[in-house]
């Protein structure tokens, strides 16, 4: 009886075991194979053309042969009128694809399709209704790098918003204005000692590769407005930021094979390591920030983390104390740590590119030094005076739109959903290659590849050819980028100081190589020879 009853236990066992089995191996065909052939059909019936799907892959393995082959040779003159064509070195298998199948196409990340759009009337629908096209949901290896608030959605995105808007009135980034002059400061008088340490006896210039000076300014100046005095511990953070992001980069293309997350690698294990130590650096830095507040011994607002920290406050007394109202103490690490990856890499891509450009062109560098002497003379720059600086302004634009720090934005659909006159499955990732707009010339004219500042002379809004979203850098509609005029002041700032004391052209061993890290940013430096004013 015994025997019987525990064979029929062990049988009922096999049974669900077998079950549980069939479900999960049929859950993973669904995944790998059945859905992205019924996605692939839709999308076709839609009027999109692209390869066919390939199990498991898709695209992945061409797009990093094509990105490797991108990146093996420069971008082949700098006197080319065509050398700032640089969509098929940074997006290669993307401009292959819409080569071959028209701007309505679609390419696969592994089983997922995405589809392109290019036409800035549908980009602005999608950017508006940020409530309906949602960022993609986050691989947890990302989070690994940074979330914050660039990643949220709903209500979570909206505290997180309201709660950071304060930092960035105009107000507070006159408030922040003395801490970047400081850091620009710095940089041009190591500039000047080492111009003038070249060529004491002689006429003063020197080459320099700028790339690395301009990442070190740029990381200065987050980590003074962010940190205030605990800027020191914020360089460590940003190098650990840094660190974080090529361990990514090393573990990400490998994200399509399913459960290789959880496999016990050197990179994933740094990748964890250095999420824990910056973490407890920042929650180091928030605590020492708190308990100088508490004994009178800092301000609660000299900074963004003080900023935070009294807006969040704020926040939690309007609602009577409710600690939900406000943010928590990992928020508010993910938000310093967003404002540090986004901060630097954006300003530090627009201003290396400005000035390559400007060497490019010496006739602009000088129009807009006239500027600069116009506004300031030789004298320390005024925040309430940079607004005069309209040359300037264009050519950060142009800047912007030629060699745009993020090439992508992305989105993600989870139920159908009316786009124009294409109906969008759910389970499409949809992509706004900001890049392609930014250079298309259906939008921008025959002469979309060349550097022309005066495209800006009526505003932003009338630069291209239709009134709708060709340009956006910094993304759109409510989820425009928070920072964007923090961005744009330290660019001005930085970009005045430089023109008021060198004058600078390109090295004759300067490579014309753009390329894709965090931004775009100049694969072999940027060698440029300075000469002091």
């Amino acid at each position: 009886m015994e025997t019987s009853t525990s064979a029929l236990l062990f049988s009922g066992l096999t049974t669900v075991i077998v079950i549980v089995i069939a479900w999960m191996l049929m859950k993973v065909v669904e995944w790998v194979w059945l859905k992205p052939k019924k996605l692939e059909k839709w999308l076709r019936q839609q009027g999109f053309s692209g390869n066919s799907y390939r199990f498991l892959h898709g695209d992945v393995k061409d797009m990093a042969a094509m990105r490797k082959q991108a990146t093996a040779k420069p971008i082949s003159s700098v006197d080319s009128h065509h050398h700032h064509n640089i969509v098929p070195r940074i997006m290669p298998f993307d401009h292959h694809i819409i080569t071959i199948y028209g701007k309505k196409s679609f390419i696969w990340s592994g089983p997922t399709p995405i589809i392109n759009i290019t036409d800035p009337k549908m980009i602005r629908e999608i950017l508006f209704k940020y409530d309906i096209f949602q960022k993609p949901k986050m691989n947890p290896i990302a989070k690994l790098l940074v979330s914050g608030m660039a990643t949220y959605e709903g209500e979570q995105w909206f505290k997180a918003r309201k709660i950071a808007n304060p930092a960035f009135h105009n107000h507070k980034l006159k408030d922040m204005f003395p801490s970047i002059y400081c850091s620009c400061n710095k940089m041009i008088s190591k500039w000047k000692i080492l111009v003038s340490n070249r060529n004491h006896n002689s006429s003063s210039h020197h080459e320099l590769d700028l790339w690395p000076y301009i990442q070190t300014l740029t990381a200065d100046v987050i980590s003074r407005t962010a940190f205030g005095s605990c800027y020191e511990d914020g360089r460590k953070i940003f190098e650990l930021i840094k660190q974080q992001f090529k361990h990514f980069t090393e573990v990400n293309q490998f994200s399509y094979i399913p459960g290789w997350r959880f496999l016990p690698t050197a990179a994933h294990k740094r990748l964890r390591s250095n999420y824990n130590e910056t973490r407890a650096l920042i929650k180091k830095i928030i605590n020492k920030k708190e308990e100088a507040i508490k004994v009178g011994e800092a301000s609660n607002n000299d900074d963004l983390l003080g900023m935070l920290i009294e807006s969040n406050c704020k926040e939690i007394e309007k609602d009577h104390g409710k600690k939900e109202s406000g943010m928590s103490i990992e928020e508010v690490i993910e938000e310093c740590k967003l404002f540090y990856l986004a901060g630097q890499e954006t300003t530090a891509s627009l201003l290396i590119w400005a000035m390559v450009l400007l060497c490019m062109y010496p006739s602009w560098q000088a129009l807009a030094r006239e500027e600069v002497f116009q506004v300031f003379g030789k004298d320390k720059p005024k925040f309430d005076h940079l607004n005069r600086l309209k040359l300037v302004t264009k050519i950060l634009h142009e800047t912007l739109r030629l060699y745009s720090p993020a090439t992508v934005i992305t989105r993600a659909t989870y139920k159908e959903i009316k786009l124009g006159e294409v109906s969008i499955p759910p389970g499409i990732l949809v992509s706004m290659p900001i890049l392609m707009v930014h250079h298309d010339h259906e939008y921008w004219g025959d002469d979309a590849e060349e550097f022309n500042p005066d495209r800006f002379s009526h505003g932003v809004s009338k630069a291209s050819s239709n009134n709708e979203v060709s340009f956006f850098p910094f993304s759109w509609g409510p989820r425009i980028c928070i920072g964007q005029n923090f961005a744009l002041m330290e660019a001005k700032l930085a970009l005045a100081m430089i023109l008021q004391n060198f004058s600078f052209e390109l090295s004759p061993d300067y490579v014309h190589a753009p390329t894709v890290g965090i931004t775009i940013q100049p694969q072999y430096g940027a060698h440029l020879i300075l000469h002091n004013i």
